[in-house]
């Protein structure tokens, strides 16, 4: 199986970009469930909840987006490496993800557990909204190291594109998670703390299937082993030039989501912020099949990097963003035209059904935004594909701190339109920067077509 996948990735771009795409995107759709699970049974527990659990939400996007993250950084290490057909340096490339998971697992845990209060606090939580929030995220920082071991043996698989086997670890992740929701939160009554401890459970479930296959059963592409083990700074180097601007990817989009909650906060104070929480788990969830699209284009151009095929690296590109485009175009749809319908998911309460409104207001604005961000995540991913990590970290600032963030005060804030202009603003922001980062991607993948190309001619001038 491994050695199929590893021909597959190194095969005809196109062919690989749809069937790596297809079992990261049922994965990815299953991990958003998580939220959209927690957010059903977080529901009957009232508004103060929603809102407390929406306060941990920009925190736990920086945790699990580190985790994810140092995946990117093994996935992109690895899947240059096969390209290159050097299976010792995809070995020891797996080898040192596994000891930075464990380090970084450590280090953050102790730094979350520290901050989240006075983070809270500086969103705005207070009273009970505060204290459901602490409540929700303590179990998720103390948990951090079974996201850390779930994502990222997730994006070691990836590396040798085995896509399949990280998507069979998400089923079992999720169907746990479902049953152990209801059980946590209402029959063992642990309230908001029993959907953090559901989802961690789930996760670390998750994680020691993908662990057994690689380091027990050794059915993988990559061998890890301990034996021998002699520490490379410079395979940790490659890994981290990708893992650490991708984790700071999800800083970034954190900071964004912390300024939106206050502007939010300012405008229509817990009510805003329960009823963006409960919109944005939909428009997450609606995201996720371009980020597995993006996924598959960083795994087959960093294979095409790696052989040094300029021409796999165009096509796996220009695939990729017209996929994407089609699927979000798709989701956007849905999300319109069935708003009221997926608002009622999370307002069937007397007490929430208020929210319904506002929900609906934005995910009919704020889903416009899906119309080009399918031709600007896979362009993010390409840089990661490339080992150019610091170049998809400034795209993600461009797009969600620079043009984003500003559209959504000038709509509303500056300009008076409230909640509605912030939705506005999420779209419009995010439209502008896809449009740019596709642009650049373009530009980037002509300039090494030309070096290669260059290359080739001097060689055989020779």
């Amino acid at each position: 199986m491994a050695n199929d996948n590893v021909e597959l990735m190194r095969g005809e771009p196109e062919i690989a970009v749809r069937k790596l795409a297809i079992p990261i995107m049922i994965s990815m759709l299953l991990t958003a469930s998580y939220n959209i699970v927690d957010g059903i049974w977080v529901a009957g527990l009232g508004q103060a909840a929603i809102a407390g659990i929406g306060f941990v939400t920009p925190i736990f996007m920086i945790l699990n987006g580190f985790s994810i993250g140092l995946g990117n950084g093994a996935t992109s290490s690895i899947s240059r490496a096969v390209g290159a057909r050097d299976h010792e340096r995809a070995n020891n490339s797996a080898t040192h993800s596994l000891l930075i998971f464990l380090a970084a697992s450590i280090i953050l845990t102790i730094i979350f557990i520290l901050i989240q209060e006075p983070l809270l606090k500086t969103y705005g939580a207070t009273g009970q909204s505060l204290a459901e929030g602490i409540k929700y995220g303590t179990p998720l920082f103390l948990g951090l190291f079974s996201f850390m071991f779930a994502n990222g043996g997730s994006g070691i698989l990836r590396g040798e594109g085995d896509m399949k086997r990280a998507m069979y670890a998400i089923i079992v992740s999720v169907a746990l998670n479902f049953i152990l929701d209801p059980l946590f939160i209402y029959v063992l009554n642990l309230g908001s703390a029993g959907a953090s401890l559901a989802t961690i459970v789930s996760s670390f479930a998750s994680a020691f299937v993908i662990m057994y296959w690689i380091l027990i059963k050794k059915d993988t592409y990559v061998n890890v082993t301990f034996k021998n083990f002699h520490f490379d700074s410079k395979i940790v180097v490659d890994i981290l030039k990708v893992g650490i601007p991708s984790s700071l990817d999800m800083l970034m989009m954190s900071l964004a989501m912390s300024l939106y909650l206050i502007f939010i906060s300012s405008i229509a104070g817990e009510y805003g912020i329960a009823a963006f929480t409960s919109g944005q788990r939909l428009y997450l969830f609606a995201i996720m099949p371009l980020t597995a699209i993006g996924s598959a284009v960083a795994a087959v151009s960093g294979s095409a990097f790696g052989a040094k095929n300029a021409d796999y690296l165009d096509r796996t590109h220009k695939y990729g963003t017209k996929f994407a485009m089609m699927l979000g175009v798709a989701m956007m749809l849905i999300l319109v035209i069935f708003a009221p319908q997926l608002a009622l998911i999370f307002a069937y309460t007397p007490e929430t059904m208020g929210l319904i409104p506002e929900i609906t207001n934005f995910l009919r604005i704020a889903s416009f935004g899906l119309l080009l961000v399918g031709i600007g995540m896979p362009s993010s991913f390409l840089y990661q594909g490339l080992g150019k990590g610091t170049t998809s970290l400034a795209w993600t600032i461009i797009r969600e701190v620079i043009f984003t963030v500003s559209c959504t005060y000038i709509f509303g804030i500056a300009l008076g339109y409230g909640l509605t202009g912030i939705w506005i603003g999420l779209a419009v922001g995010r439209i502008i920067a896809s449009v740019l980062n596709y642009t650049y991607a373009r530009v980037t993948i002509k300039r090494y077509k030309e070096k290669y190309w260059a290359d080739i001619d001097s060689a055989s001038n020779v």
